[in-house]
């Protein structure tokens, strides 16, 4: 999903999952006058293996750049707690000794929420599945783990081994890690949205790749347009929706193949050790960016009969499912305003 079509393959070609960090660089802001009293204001840094960018509108440039900045300082801040590329971060030290004491508030809030996901969808979303996922990413191109070694990774998943306190993050089992691809994200991007609510910004929007948080209106007092990219087309946009005060995310296929016949990627059942061939995306609608990139990712792995009854239980929620032969499946209240053309 993007804000603009002509963004759009820049995010596409920046589409890796994993929570790097690019360090070192100057958060550099764009102001764009619209009127007398009103400026918009952009700043974009690549992140998270994509591109993030911020967009708000604002009287007080001064205050906006440094709203814009301290953002991505959160943004920093955050990663460096998630990261599985840095060793020393919160979530590497947890999946590498198993136990984690004092764990940083932040982590803590993302595990507790995950197995709250995880009650949700009666298991479809469990962060526990790391060791299968990462059996996938471990081999070279082409190469698929045995049955054997799918069935000794599935050992090692389970949510309910995982015990989770302010105080104390453990596993069960030796072994066991975890994943925050399907959620971390969603979350950093809702906390650059509280830095810029500190700053009394009424009008924005966040992007990181398909996660997507925006608040008030752009320039003329006009809805922020979403689109939706099919992930088997590139410049195709079947789908735009006008976003206000929520979040949207999309889970997809497409972000990485682990062999020729793109049967296997990096979504995977935890509890049949496999990739679901249900959908190419999934977009969901909800109240905050977490909350969107969980189900995002919850939804891609069920039927699309089952997903779509699972979100239209949910307040606040909708979304589009886009089938493998290009099919679209709505929920009841999903908000489109049709294709956008290139």
């Amino acid at each position: 999903m993007t804000q603009t079509p002509k963004v759009a393959p820049r995010f596409a070609a920046l589409a890796e999952l994993g929570f790097a960090c690019v360090r070192g660089l100057e958060t550099s802001v764009e102001i764009i006058p619209i009127d007398n009293a009103v400026s918009k204001a952009i700043a974009t840094r690549p992140a998270m293996g994509t591109l993030v960018s911020v967009t708000l509108l604002t009287s007080a440039r001064a205050r906006a750049e440094e709203a814009i900045g301290r953002a991505f300082e959160e943004m920093d801040r955050l990663i460096a707690i998630f990261s599985h590329y840095d060793p020393a971060s919160a979530a590497s030290q947890l999946n590498s000794v198993g136990t984690l004491d004092r764990p940083p508030r932040e982590l803590a809030q993302v595990v507790s929420r995950s197995l709250r996901f995880n009650r949700l969808s009666n298991g479809a979303f469990d962060i526990s599945v790391a060791p299968v996922v990462e059996l996938f990413k471990g081999r070279s191109p082409g190469s698929l783990p045995s049955e054997s070694e799918v069935r000794e990774a599935l050992e090692l998943v389970g949510v309910q081994r995982v015990a989770a306190s302010r105080k104390r993050l453990r596993f069960d089992r030796s072994g066991m890690r975890l994943t925050f691809d399907g959620i971390a994200k969603g979350y950093i991007v809702d906390a650059m949205a509280r830095v810029l609510k500190r700053y009394r910004i009424k009008d924005y929007l966040i992007e990181a790749g398909g996660d997507i948080r925006a608040s008030g209106t752009k320039e003329r007092r006009l809805p922020w347009a979403v689109a939706v990219q099919d992930p088997g087309r590139s410049g195709s946009f079947p789908d735009t929706i006008h976003l206000a005060n929520g979040a949207v995310a999309t889970s997809g296929s497409y972000e990485r193949y682990f062999d020729t016949d793109q049967k296997h990627h990096h979504i995977i059942d935890s509890q049949l050790g496999v990739s679901p061939q249900f959908s190419s995306s999934v977009s969901v609608i909800a109240p905050n960016a977490m909350a969107a990139d969980a189900l995002a990712t919850t939804v891609f792995l069920m039927p699309p009969e089952v997903g779509l009854k699972f979100v239209e239980a949910l307040r606040g929620c909708e979304c589009l499912l886009i089938g493998r032969d290009g099919m679209q499946v709505k929920s009841r209240g999903w908000p489109s305003t049709g294709p956008t053309r290139k």
